[in-house]
Order: structure tokens, then C-alpha cells, then sequence
């Protein structure tokens, strides 16, 4: 039988389907400071092996293979992410994941994070190879078709193989029709779907390898969901290298299915009533600049408000600062041009947060947004501009910023914005201008917030700044809060 071309379908993780795996990894990187690169991943290896949750299968050689996978699956199931910082690697975790290890031995809590974590994981998403082309938040249609009355509240694993792996996107329209092809599959006999299946047997077999081999697993074992495992029907075999002698490795299809596990129901029903299947996803590779970097900060900030009421969080101090960091992000995006004044007030409470700033909100035609006082060394005043914008900003009149800046006799101007054209930074060239993105921003506050930090200095700003004047210092900023953070216990 000639070897068919794999059809493009969604890439789902499939390194482990241990819930308990992934829980003793994201401790164990927790405990070592967060750092990551080379030496300590053999480290990790070794209290990998220890913590019987790595088996090397040549003890001679300790490939970092398992390791690596393992740190993948945390950022795909977004509990943070990798950075670089110099010559080595940190991982940087989210506040979902940072949440998760406050609650480690908490593990109804835990759940409800995790759960969040998927209706969180978005395609495309940097922490896996699913095609671009795919743009929807997979977990949440595969919850929304579990918990649809039409469907019987399941999904076979065959639903998943022959349909669902190969929705591009998540519409009103594209998910009735998808029910609808659902509804008519299941009409056939379990060994019709298979010879169905068998005839592009090598797409079919990932898809019933990666789904139910190990996610649906995964997500069972985690309590979820709740997997039937069915009959067996017929295997799929993988395609074999050729002239490798080798034989093909099959994977069983079964009349398996999943349904939501009954306690977690309301909660999956609450979350996919605020973070819709029909959201748009962020887009990863409209500019390539933003994909390892500040697209990336955006999909691991996830951190709704409704996970922090359903687990005791809300009435909390730090819950309350934790919605200022929130605020920069979501009001910089200045939705429907509603909220360009929203995002400089929050700006000024995300300013005043600095113990030596006194930050005060100016606004108006000829004026400076934001004028800061900085109580350093030498104090000295500088502006901040607050440039939301729904799509990206186009153009810095530094003439005009200027002006401002001279009107209060300031030493340079923050620009801070969600995101520019690469063209902006030419307009600050040569200028005593920095451009700061917003979710860089509100990623130093939430750290700061999160781990406890009561009197925030600003000097590691003020250095930064004034060495890098004429540029964008957003990932300067990053390894900031990596540098500080990464490595600080919660």
C-alpha cells in the first residue's frame, strides 16, 4: 500500500497521559530556581529518574529527550513558558501556573485550575507544530460538543479521528455543521467508520494516537473527564520508513468516548460562558517579531476572574491588585475606541505603584498623558504616553511628544502601547523615547503583585531606559522580570 500524505490536522501533545507526571514536573522545575539550561536539565533528569517518573532505557546515556518533553508539555498546558536570559534558559511561570503551585496540595483546586488552563490553550499556540492555519481554542470546542444535548454529552474517540481534528476554525456556523457531519457519522456501524478510517490510515492514526492514547487519557486521569474505553474494532498502523525492515506500529480504534465528569460541569459551563469556542484566537505570525515574545506573554496571561471566585480567591488583597495589571492589558486594546481614557488612568494607578513615582494623570490636547516624578538619585520628571489601540499603532510624532516633554521639563517619554508597526521604531530613533508594550508592563506589576513585592523601585527602569533611549526596551524589561522572578518561590 503506498504511504499516504498526512493531511493537515491538530498537533496534540502526546509525551505523557500521567496527570501526575506533569504535577510532579511542574514542582520539581519550581524547586530548582526555574533555571533550565543544559546542566540543569540533567539535574532534572536525575530527580526525574528519582522521583520514579523517568526511566532511562540506556543507562549509559542520559539523552535530554524526556526532559525536554516534559518542559514542552508545561508550556502547552500553559503553566508558563521558556525564556532565554543571557546564556541560559529560565522558565518563566504564568499566574495560572504560578496559582497551581500555591495550591500543589490542594487538588480540587488544582483541577479547577487546570481546567482553566485548557480553555486557555489556544491553536496556533508557540508551544506545539499544529499548522497556522488552524485558528480556534481546541479544548473549549471539544467541551462545548461534550456538554451538547445532541451529541449525548460524548465524543467518540472516532468523532475526534474523523472530524473534529480537522476544524480550521470555531464559527456559529462551522460548529452546527460540524454536529451535523457528527450526527451523520455516527449513523454508520462501528466497522463502516473503520474501512472509512483505513483508507488514509496514516492521518487517522495520529489522530487516534495523540487523542485517545494520551489526552483523553490525560484528562481522564486528571478527573476532568470521564473515558469509556469501548470495544476494540480494527488497528491503524503508523507508516514505516523505507527499506527500514522494521514492522508498522498499530493503534487500536475502539467505540471509546469522553463526557465531562459530572462535578466539573457547571464550572467548564461557567468559563465557556465568558471565554467563548467562537472567540478569535491571537495570531502568532502577522508579525514575526511578536511571536517568541509578546503574542506569547499574552496567551500565558489567561487569568480570569471567574477561576479566582470558584476557588476563594476573589476576596483577597492580592486578587484586587492582581485586576491592575489585567486592566493595563485589556484597556490597552482600546476595543471599539471605548476605552483610550480607561487605559491612561490604570496606567497612572500602574505608575503610582512604584514606591519613589509620584504619577499623575494629565490627559488632554498639548498635554503629556501621564506625568511622572521619579525620587532616584537626582529626581527628575519624565512622561508617559498611553497609545491603546484596537488593531496596531502606525506612527510616534516625536515633534509632538517632545513638546510635551519639554513642557514639563522631563528627562525622556515612555510610549506604551499593545503593539506598533516595525516603522514606529524608526520614529524614535535618535529621540530621548522608549517604546514598552503592555503586556510587558503588566507582566512586571503581576510579579511583583503575585510574590509579594509591597515597595517596587523603579530604578531597574530608570536604568534600562536611559541606556536604551531611541528604542523599544519591552524584552530589556522581560529578562528584568525573569531575572527576578523566575527563580522567587510562591
Amino acid at each position: 500500500m503506498p504511504i499516504m500524505v498526512e493531511r493537515p490536522k491538530w498537533i496534540l501533545y502526546k509525551h505523557t497521559n500521567s496527570y501526575d507526571m506533569i504535577r510532579k514536573v511542574a514542582i520539581l522545575v519550581k524547586s530548582t530556581a526555574a533555571n533550565i539550561d543544559e546542566s540543569q536539565r540533567h539535574v532534572l533528569q536525575v530527580q526525574m529518574e528519582n522521583a520514579d517518573i523517568y526511566s532511562p532505557r540506556n543507562t549509559k546515556e542520559m539523552p535530554l529527550d524526556s526532559v525536554n518533553h516534559r518542559i514542552n508539555t508545561l508550556e502547552y498546558f500553559l503553566f508558563g513558558y521558556e525564556e532565554k536570559l543571557g546564556i541560559s534558559r529560565r522558565f518563566i511561570f504564568s499566574p495560572l501556573g504560578n496559582l497551581y503551585i500555591k495550591y500543589f496540595n490542594d487538588l480540587e483546586k488544582c483541577l479547577k485550575i487546570f481546567i482553566t488552563m485548557l480553555v486557555g490553550v489556544q491553536f496556533p499556540t508557540p508551544a506545539n507544530g499544529t499548522p497556522d492555519e488552524f485558528k480556534l481554542y481546541p479544548f473549549r470546542l471539544l467541551l462545548k460538543l461534550m456538554l451538547d444535548d445532541r451529541l449525548q454529552n460524548r465524543i467518540y474517540d472516532t468523532d475526534y479521528a474523523y472530524l473534529v481534528a480537522f476544524q480550521k476554525e470555531c464559527t456559529p456556523e462551522s460548529y452546527e455543521k460540524l454536529v451535523a457531519d457528527i450526527l451523520e457519522w455516527r449513523k454508520l456501524t462501528p466497522l463502516e467508520q473503520f474501512l472509512l478510517l483505513k483508507k488514509d490510515e496514516h492521518t487517522y492514526v495520529n489522530c487516534i494516537y495523540e487523542w485517545s492514547y494520551y489526552n483523553k487519557t490525560l484528562l481522564a486521569n486528571a478527573g476532568v473527564l470521564k473515558s469509556i474505553p469501548g470495544e476494540p474494532i480494527g488497528k491503524l498502523y503508523h507508516p514505516t520508513k523505507a527499506n527500514s525492515g522494521s514492522k508498522p506500529t498499530g493503534r487500536m480504534v475502539r467505540t471509546g468516548y469522553a463526557e465531562i465528569a459530572e462535578k466539573n460541569k457547571d464550572f467548564i459551563k461557567l468559563l465557556l460562558s465568558k471565554y467563548s469556542a467562537f472567540d478569535v484566537p491571537l495570531r502568532l505570525r502577522d508579525d514575526p517579531d511578536r511571536l517568541e515574545f509578546d503574542v506569547r506573554k499574552q496567551i500565558y496571561s489567561f487569568y480570569p476572574s471567574e477561576l479566582l471566585r470558584e476557588i476563594g480567591e476573589d476576596d483577597t488583597v492580592i486578587e484586587n491588585l492582581l485586576k491592575l495589571p489585567k486592566l493595563i492589558e485589556e484597556y490597552s486594546k482600546n476595543p471599539n475606541n471605548s476605552t483610550e481614557y480607561l487605559f491612561e488612568q490604570v496606567l497612572t494607578d500602574g505608575f503610582n505603584m512604584f514606591v519613589n513615582v509620584e504619577a499623575q494623570w494629565v490627559g488632554g490636547a498639548g498635554n503629556s498623558d501621564i506625568v511622572c516624578e521619579y525620587y532616584g538619585k537626582v529626581n527628575e520628571k519624565f512622561d508617559v504616553e498611553a497609545k491603546s489601540t484596537s488593531t496596531k499603532l502606525s506612527e510616534i510624532n516625536a515633534g509632538r511628544l517632545r513638546v510635551h516633554r519639554e513642557a514639563i521639563d522631563g528627562r525622556y517619554t515612555i510610549v506604551i502601547t499593545p503593539n506598533y508597526v516595525p516603522a514606529v521604531k524608526t520614529d524614535i530613533r535618535g529621540e530621548p523615547i522608549v517604546i514598552i508594550l503592555a503586556s510587558t508592563f503588566s507582566e512586571y506589576l503581576y510579579n511583583n503583585i503575585f510574590h509579594g513585592v509591597r515597595k517596587i523601585d523603579y530604578s531597574d527602569f530608570d536604568e534600562i531606559i536611559n541606556n536604551n533611549l531611541g528604542h523599544d526596551v519591552s524584552r530589556l524589561i522581560s529578562n528584568k522580570t525573569i531575572e527576578k522572578f523566575s527563580s522567587m518561590p510562591v
